[in-house]
């Protein structure tokens, strides 16, 4: 899957677990940038994000997930196969 697309539904995703509708994320996003992004919202987002993208996280790559685009490039990598 191209990253575009992985931002596009990681920013849903965002919204929905943030409770934000306006909510924007870029790439350099981090932790700090979101009031509430705590180890519970990383969770909630990890769980989201195995669901929405049908894929299953390790604990290495879920503790290198420090920006959004770490996000995205692991999701965008375990979907590489998908359109």
């Amino acid at each position: 899957m191209h990253t575009d697309a992985v931002q596009a539904r990681l920013t849903t995703l965002f919204r929905e677990v943030f409770g934000d509708p306006a909510l924007i994320i870029h790439p350099e996003t981090t932790a700090n940038d979101i009031e509430g992004w705590d180890s519970g919202r990383m969770i909630e987002l990890i769980v989201a994000a195995e669901a929405e993208f049908g894929i299953r996280l390790t604990t290495r790559e879920v503790d290198g997930m420090a920006r959004v685009a770490d996000f995205i490039a692991i999701i965008a990598a375990k979907t590489a196969d998908r359109p």
